[in-house]
């Protein structure tokens, strides 16, 4: 991210107040009274495609909202691979394992042009303190951080290499934010669904012939009734 890529730091919060996306957000609770609490800046960002939020070995002094784009979070193993745990969306909170005190569990990499507000853990901790609006938000964040990760898990990463595939490209279609959804490249989904590259490939491949899927670039399409049918069937 380069100097031109920060858009502003405000000591006002009017401008969260008035976010077009604070509803889905982390704050989506919150009236004039809290944000009077707040005494740090939240800082918005503007990322490319490709660049990193956070990496594991940063501070945790903040936890990100994406309002805009993809994040992928990513864990580097010891073999120097990695594995992919969940793709954020707009709403979604990155980071939040910083609340409990603990080093951030993954990198938080962007899949597409990403805005993020990076909000400092003290504010979050001084409004938890404070005002009782935040809590409720905290909860609902930390059970949807959960929920994910148990579909991942159970869902995602077990069963035949054509399951994991089709199941997962139900997942992105249900999560769409437009007529078509993004589709992360074939080493990207080999690293969520723990299956290789060429198997990724491969499989895919199968999918296009069979018309269960449609791809333009980046953007996908699916038969879904297809899909749900192969998931079943295994």
């Amino acid at each position: 991210m380069n100097k031109s890529a920060v858009l502003q730091a405000w000591q006002g919060h009017s401008k969260c107040l008035h976010c077009n996306v604070r509803k889905l957000a982390l704050f989506a609770d919150l009236n004039q009274n809290d944000f009077d609490l707040i005494h740090q800046p939240i800082t918005e960002f503007d990322y490319d495609a490709g660049e990193v939020i956070y990496a594991m070995t940063d501070t945790p002094d903040y936890v990100y909202t994406i309002r805009s784009g993809l994040v992928k979070l990513v864990h580097d193993l010891a073999n120097g691979t990695y594995r992919i745990v969940r793709i954020l969306k707009q709403g979604d909170v990155a980071g939040i394992e910083a609340l409990n005190g603990t080093a951030y569990l993954q990198n938080a990499v962007t899949l597409l042009p990403t805005s993020v507000c990076r909000i400092p853990v003290t504010e979050i901790e001084r409004l938890n303190r404070e005002s009782p609006r935040i809590t409720k938000q905290l909860t609902a964040r930390w059970y949807q951080a959960v929920s994910d990760a148990d579909i991942w898990l159970s869902e995602l990463t077990s069963g035949h290499s054509r399951r994991r595939i089709a199941s997962f490209l139900l997942h992105l279609d249900d999560n769409k934010q437009a007529e078509q959804f993004y589709i992360p490249t074939r080493e990207d989904i080999g690293a969520i669904l723990g299956i290789t590259t060429e198997t990724a490939s491969r499989i895919i491949a199968e999918f296009r012939r069979n018309g269960w899927i449609s791809i333009d670039g980046s953007k996908a399409n699916i038969n879904r009734s297809f899909l749900q049918e192969l998931v079943l069937s295994y």
